[in-house]
């Protein structure tokens, strides 16, 4: 039997390991795992900077990757506790920006001030008990290359942003964004496309 189905096997192991890792009631990586776990499970690329009093809390079990020259800017929250961060080469992700996993941001792909991706909803089905006691969500977000999302927006779990679309301020993205697009509004909805062979942006 290997690892994780003796850890779903027995729960008593299981919560006695998450425990060494992370206490209760701060759901935050211990000191030990930030400084002997997880640089070995983690990458980050060449010219890549995460700048200070960002709260990076990410563990080794699942994927934290920034990729080269990318810039991770200062009060940025970042989680990989319900699935993987994966930040491409050449990204930038800007002033207190809060992004929780799944989450994937392709190369060359940014995000404007204090913009909010989340790839997991807390489950509410059993009105009978408090969602924070319900099972997550799960909806991995992806980012494609070249993306640009405007500050102050909230990107929900399970879209899809298409290659080199521009996601306007304050929008909140609750469904998938074709490439070349421009979309904005609270919901997000496409107002412009790029016509390739005019080469021209086209109203909607």
């Amino acid at each position: 039997m290997g690892l994780k189905e003796k850890l779903k096997s027995d729960p008593r192991l299981k919560e006695f390991i998450l425990w060494t890792l992370t206490p209760n009631r701060n759901p935050r990586p211990r000191l030990w795992v930030r400084w002997f776990l997880n640089p070995f499970f983690h990458k980050k690329g060449s010219g890549s900077l995460i700048r200070c009093r960002s709260r990076i809390d990410v563990f080794p079990y699942n994927k934290f990757q920034v990729g080269k020259n990318s810039t991770v800017e200062s009060f940025t929250v970042i989680n990989n506790g319900a699935g993987d961060v994966i930040i491409g080469d050449n990204a930038r992700v800007g002033i207190g920006s809060v992004i929780i996993g799944p989450v994937s941001m392709g190369n060359g792909s940014g995000l404007g001030q204090h913009v909010f991706i989340s790839g997991f909803n807390h489950g509410y089905s059993d009105g009978t008990q408090n969602s924070g006691k319900q099972a997550l969500v799960v909806k991995p977000v992806i980012i494609e290359d070249e993306v640009h999302i405007g500050a102050n927006s909230v990107v929900t779990a399970g879209v899809r942003i298409g290659y080199r679309t521009q996601i306007g301020a304050g929008s909140v993205v609750t469904k998938d964004i074709p490439a070349f697009s421009v979309a904005v509004g609270n919901p997000c909805r496409v107002i412009k496309r790029f016509n390739q062979e005019k080469g021209v942006w086209e109203k909607v």
